[in-house]
């Protein structure tokens, strides 16, 4: 199962330090998404890497999180 964990942002540098972070753990760069218009970054991930990917996103003071899980496929 996938989860969707979004980091709201204050600065476009912090969302592009959460990318280059993400990615250099190994996370696709496919899977992360970089939306200015609202200073979030979204990334969908497993939930074998939730918890790590949520780290990352923290390091980097998010006003705010959410985490949705991906829907199911029918």
């Amino acid at each position: 199962m996938t989860k969707t964990v979004t980091g709201d942002f204050s600065s476009k540098d912090a969302m592009e330090n959460v990318l280059d972070d993400l990615v250099s753990i190994g996370i696709p760069r496919e899977n992360v998404y970089l939306v200015t218009e609202q200073m979030q970054v979204k990334v969908i991930t497993p939930n074998a890497t939730e918890r790590e990917v949520t780290e990352i996103l923290m390091r980097h003071n998010p006003t705010k999180m959410h985490r949705y899980r991906a829907p199911s496929s029918l």
